[in-house]
C-alpha cells in the first residue's frame, strides 16, 4: 500500500454517465432505450494512492475506466484530471493528456498486435508522443522498459505468441509506462493469469508505484486482490458506486449490504469461525442496466430492503469514515435500527483473509 496517498485528488469524477443506445428493428432503427452501463458515478483518486474498484461482472467497472481516458465517450458528468476537464478537451489536447494517463488491459494477448514485435508495440507511445527520438535512443528506452518490468531487453525482437500470459502482461505494463504517465487505469490486469503469477504482477505494480510515483485505479472483481493492492476501495453495483472507504475500514465494518455480501464470501483463516459464520446469499438475478429498478438499484436482491427502498434512490452520504448509498443510514446519516444481518465484516484479526481468499464475485467487469 502506498505511503504517499495523503495527497490531494489527482482525478475527480462527478456524476459520470455512459449510456449505450438500444436500436429498434426496421430501416430507421430508432433508439428505443439505453443501456445504463455507468449511471451517475462519483469518486476521486488521490495523488500517489491506489483506488480499488470492485464489483460483479457487468456492473460497469471497465466502462468507467475506459471513459476516464475517453476511450468510450461519456454521456454526461465531469472528469477532472489535474485541473483539466477531460470531457471538454479537443483531440489535440486529449493526445497530450493521454501521455499523463495510461491503461493496462485485461487480456494482454488481445491488446498486442500479433504481427508486431514486442519492441514495436512498446515503442508505439514513444512514436505517438515524440519521445526518445532516433532509432537507437528508442531501442535503448524499450530495453530499459522491459528490464523495469522484469524482462530481458533481448525480447524486443520477439513476437507475442512466443510469451506466456504473465510475460505478456508485463509487456502491457511496459507499454503503459512508455509515455511516463502519472495515472494508470489497470483494468482487470490479473484476471487472466494463474494465481501464482497474479501475486508477482501485483507486487511488480506496487514496486513501480513507489519507484515512479504512480497513481492507480485498479479494477477487479476479486476483493482479495483489491484489498492486497489498494489504499481505498470503491464498491460498484449496476452502474453505481454504493460504498467507498479506506480498505481496512471497509473490511472491518462495511456499511452497505452488498459490500457485506461480498465480504461474507471470503473465507476466514480460522476454521472454527468460518463454520460459525453465516454466508449472505443474494437472491434473484442482477437487474438489466437497460431497465434498472425504481428507487435503490440493489433493492431486488437486498436482504435489508424496507419501505423507502422501492421509491427513493439513495445518494452517497458520509457514514462515519465511509461513503455509502443506503437507506439503512437514513437521509442525513442517522443510523436505522440494524437487523441480524448487520456488521458482518471481518474483524481486525481477520483482515489477512481478504488478502488471501478467493474471488467473491463474478468473472469480470
Amino acid at each position: 500500500m502506498s505511503e504517499r496517498s495523503g495527497g490531494g485528488p489527482l482525478l475527480q469524477v462527478n456524476d459520470l454517465q455512459v449510456w449505450f443506445p438500444i436500436h429498434g428493428s426496421g430501416v430507421l432503427r430508432r433508439v428505443t432505450g439505453h443501456v445504463r452501463a455507468v449511471d451517475g458515478v462519483d469518486f476521486d483518486v488521490r495523488r500517489g494512492e491506489t483506488l480499488g474498484l470492485v464489483g460483479e461482472s457487468g456492473c460497469g467497472k471497465s466502462t468507467t475506466g475506459l471513459a476516464l481516458l475517453r476511450l468510450v465517450a461519456p454521456t454526461g458528468g465531469s472528469i477532472v484530471f489535474d485541473g483539466d476537464e477531460v470531457t471538454e478537451l479537443s483531440k489535440s489536447d486529449l493526445r497530450g493528456l493521454r501521455r499523463k494517463m495510461a491503461m493496462i488491459f485485461q487480456d494482454p494477448m488481445a491488446s498486442l498486435n500479433p504481427r508486431r514485435t514486442i519492441g514495436e508495440s512498446v515503442a508505439e507511445p514513444l512514436e505517438i508522443h515524440g519521445l526518445h527520438e532516433g532509432k537507437e535512443a528508442r531501442r535503448r528506452r524499450i530495453g530499459d522498459l522491459l528490464e523495469m518490468v522484469g524482462l530481458s531487453p533481448d525480447y524486443r525482437d520477439r513476437y507475442p505468441h512466443e510469451f506466456s500470459g504473465g510475460q505478456l502482461q508485463r509487456v502491457g505494463i511496459a507499454r503503459a509506462l512508455a509515455g511516463e504517465p502519472e495515472f494508470i487505469v489497470a483494468d482487470e490486469p490479473i484476471a487472466s493469469l494463474d494465481v501464482s503469477i497474479q501475486a508477482q504482477v501485483m507486487n511488480l505494480m506496487r514496486h513501480l508505484q513507489e519507484e515512479l510515483d504512480l497513481t492507480y485505479l485498479f479494477i477487479a472483481h476479486d476483493l482479495s486482490a483489491i484489498y492486497h493492492v489498494s489504499d481505498r476501495i470503491a464498491v460498484m453495483y449496476l452502474g453505481r458506486i454504493v460504498e467507498t472507504a479506506d480498505r481496512d475500514a471497509l473490511v472491518e465494518d462495511p456499511k452497505h449490504p452488498y459490500t457485506e455480501a461480498l465480504l461474507s464470501a471470503v473465507p476466514l483463516p480460522d476454521p472454527g469461525k468460518e463454520r460459525q459464520r453465516e454466508r449472505i446469499l443474494l437472491g434473484g438475478e442482477i437487474p438489466s442496466p437497460s431497465n434498472p429498478p425504481s428507487g435503490c438499484n440493489f433493492r431486488t436482491r437486498c436482504p435489508e430492503v424496507f419501505e423507502p427502498c422501492d421509491t427513493v434512490d439513495p445518494d452517497l452520504q458520509e457514514v462515519g469514515d465511509h461513503l455509502a448509498a443506503c437507506h439503512l443510514h437514513g437521509v442525513v446519516g442517522e443510523e436505522v435500527e440494524p437487523s441480524a444481518h448487520r456488521n458482518r465484516g471481518h474483524g481486525p484479526e481477520d483482515r489477512d483473509a481478504v488478502a488471501t481468499g478467493p474471488a467473491p464475485g463474478g468473472r469480470g467487469g
